[in-house]
């Protein structure tokens, strides 16, 4: 494979007279093994749509699972997706553009105007400086900057071009770029960077299903206090007060598109310690990127195919009936499906596929019961066995048509060394690959051995469940690692 290869959607995209360079289809990309390799490879994705859960998406996911360093990366597409995220990195970038357009210029009048960036370069002189600081931060092959004047200058907006829609102009101006970003080595994106610490939880009171329960939650305040540390509750409303804190905790359901990742970005960006990082919530949160990771790693997962559109009607050739068919982004069991036939095959995926341009079909192996490890900063912390609801095949049986929980099975706790080290040892190899953060790895153990189903970036904590065996010190030790991390960054 070529060190560097570039990404399109519709062949076409890259017309006759452009230079003659490695140009892979997305679905080739996403589908043929011989993509799947090569630690080395640099990819330009110039998919014709960066919005999540499609094709372009996906083609920036599975490049990130398989260790090539692409742009844009799935953050970058991520935090360009919404303004509410991208607003917090261009705060420090607009006293540079009022000092570029706030001089007097004969005969301009504008209150707005706009500028394409292509791989960091311009066609305006004094706006080249600016052009590579974006860039720099957001690492998007064509970027379209909108400026307006309101009071003084302002970056407004920023979103992604698209290879299909560029004018004859602009194709001279990419081509141009292009040529010299491919000249040069990779430069990785910069990074920007009392009670002892005030530790904020972000909890939603009417949530369903939360990551911890009230008892938790208090159980948190109380041992925050033995620890020194200071802790309130805060929910989606208190967003902008997020920076009177040194810490965030979330305890949320997590998603891309949803408010808990951007409360994670602008701790990130205030310089908190924040767990689940965004990083953490980028890559647990989708499955297909789980299961590229894990099988890149040689971490054992249930025989597993990514469905697309063109490949739907090879997947029972490849797996057998019963499958279990998934959404990518899914918790608590939510967007899990069985199906036991053909023709509920095509019907649940075509329901699916509104949503999501690829789905996962797995092989179905039943057990009584998933392990569950929770683990601290590459660290075992506890054990739980949760079993399958009753007369269900998952723990959690929803209503259909409500995603409601009628049922949940029961569950046991172990301490990390009473339960099977087969167990312990694999869950930590597959977080490991996430980070350090706080994970719950969930497995089945088979006849044929211990496979992964997921790992979670939000594991629960319950009272009553995961602290059964180690009570309030389990709570103690998730803090204390807050503290540990909150010293580490003030140099302590």
């Amino acid at each position: 494979m070529a060190d560097h290869i570039i990404l399109v959607e519709n062949p076409t995209d890259w017309k006759t007279h452009f230079p003659k360079l490695p140009v892979v289809a997305a679905k080739d990309y996403l589908g043929k093994p011989e993509y799947a390799t090569g630690r080395n490879v640099r990819v330009l994705n110039l998919c014709r749509s960066y919005r999540y859960l499609s094709v372009g998406y996906y083609c920036s996911l599975l490049a990130e699972a398989r260790r090539h360093r692409v742009i844009p990366s799935v953050r970058t597409l991520n935090d360009l997706s919404r303004k509410s995220i991208y607003s917090l990195d261009v705060e420090d970038l607009d006293d540079r553009v009022q000092q570029v357009l706030g001089k007097p210029r004969p005969g301009f009048t504008a209150t707005a105007f706009e500028l394409d960036i292509f791989f960091g370069q311009c066609a305006t002189k004094e706006l080249q400086d600016l052009a590579r600081q974006l860039f720099d931060v957001f690492r998007s092959p064509m970027l379209r900057v909108e400026f307006r004047l309101q009071g003084k200058w302002r970056i407004a907006t920023l979103k992604a071009l698209h290879l299909q829609s560029l004018s004859a102009e602009q194709e001279d101006l990419f081509l141009g770029a292009l040529a010299t970003y491919l000249s040069r080595r990779w430069r990785q994106p910069r990074t920007r960077s009392n009670y002892r610490y005030d530790l904020a939880i972000l909890y939603n009171p009417k949530e369903a299903m939360p990551p911890s329960n009230p008892k938790a939650l208090q159980q948190f305040i109380k041992s925050g206090r033995e620890c020194g540390v200071n802790i309130e509750l805060i929910e989606k409303k208190d967003y902008g007060r997020l920076a009177e804190f040194d810490a965030l905790f979330i305890r949320e359901t997590t998603g891309i598109d949803h408010y808990t990742y951007q409360f994670a970005k602008k701790a990130e960006s205030e310089g908190m310690v924040v767990i689940d990082d965004p990083d953490s919530i980028l890559k647990c949160t989708n499955k297909v990127y789980l299961d590229e990771l894990l099988r890149n790693n040689r971490v054992r997962t249930p025989r597993t195919v990514i469905v697309r559109r063109d490949n739907l009607e090879r997947v029972d050739s490849e797996i057998d009936y019963p499958i279990v068919l998934k959404i990518p982004d899914g918790s608590f069991s939510r967007g899990v499906f069985k199906v036991n036939d053909r023709s509920e095959l095509l019907d649940m995926a075509g329901k699916l596929f509104k949503s999501s341009d690829l789905l996962l079909a797995q092989e179905y192996l039943y057990t009584e019961f998933d392990w569950r490890v929770g683990i601290l900063n590459k660290t075992p912390l506890f054990v739980c066995q949760y079993f399958m609801s009753k007369e269900h095949w998952q723990i959690y049986n929803h209503k259909p048509g409500e995603g409601r929980v009628t049922r949940e099975g029961d569950s046991r706790t172990f301490r990390v060394e009473e339960a099977p080290d087969v167990v312990v040892k694999t869950a930590l190899k597959a977080a490991n690959l996430i980070g350090n953060g706080l994970y719950g790895v969930d497995l089945k153990q088979t006849a044929k051995g211990v496979v992964v189903i997921e790992i979670n970036d939000n594991p629960n904590i319950d009272h009553g469940i995961e602290d059964a065996v180690l009570k309030e010190s389990l709570y103690r030790t998730l803090l204390e690692d807050m503290v540990w991390r909150l010293d580490r960054r003030r140099g302590k």
